[in-house]
């Protein structure tokens, strides 16, 4: 479509020196999260997931990002549907944070693995009513005859969970993708972006600053 070749802005919001950036790039993550919740971004934990097959054909979608720590980032989902299952096949994910509005990207590659028990009950336990029962009612990426069947299903399981605790089924829980790379984009004028990647080594972590 021709209207695309003409849409272009200049980013001019801000710059990203090395010397004002955290040594350990899961605390500069924090700040620049903190930030973007200060600035009233719309979600700012949306992350776009990428996940991939064994044979290496790749599937994005965006998933909440429910906790940050000193480990890595972590999100929930249930582990029978495409994106659960090729993170147990193939555990190696990338994530990207968009905050348009500030200018920023933040984009993260590592290696993922399934929390225990405990805290993926801990998590389920803190969810609304409504949640849990999603969770039991949706077989998540099957194919299903139309909105009625899902319909039948809610019904289904709120019969079922009628009175009764709502516990955490098998085929739901988190996962934590531990980083080997976090690289911090600021847009700037030009299109002469600054990128700032670390890069997780025996020793810590080193940080290189990137042609945009």
């Amino acid at each position: 479509m021709d209207i695309l070749h003409n849409m272009r802005r200049e980013y001019e919001a801000g710059e990203l020196n090395e010397k004002e950036m955290s040594s350990d790039p899961l605390v500069m993550f924090g700040r620049w999260l903190q930030e973007a919740v200060n600035a009233g971004v719309t979600e700012p934990n949306a992350m776009t997931l990428a996940t991939a097959t064994t044979e290496g054909r790749p599937s994005a979608r965006v998933v909440l990002l429910k906790e940050v720590n000193s480990e890595g980032f972590v999100f929930f989902t249930n582990y029978l549907s495409r994106k659960g299952r090729e993170l147990l096949e193939n555990p190696h994910a990338a994530l990207v944070f968009d905050w348009h509005e500030m200018e920023r990207q933040v984009r993260i590659e590592g290696r993922t693995g399934k929390l225990s028990a405990g805290e993926s009950d801990a998590y389920f336990n803190s969810r609304p009513e409504n949640a849990k029962i999603g969770a039991w009612t949706s077989p998540q990426s099957k194919i299903v005859r139309d909105r009625n069947e899902l319909d039948e299903l809610l019904q289904a399981t709120e019969m079922r969970f009628a009175h009764k605790e709502i516990h955490r089924p098998d085929h739901w829980g988190g996962f934590l993708i531990r980083p080997s790379v976090v690289e911090f984009w600021q847009g700037r004028p030009n299109r002469l972006h600054d990128r700032i990647a670390f890069y997780k080594t025996e020793e810590g972590w080193s940080r290189h600053r990137l042609a945009p």
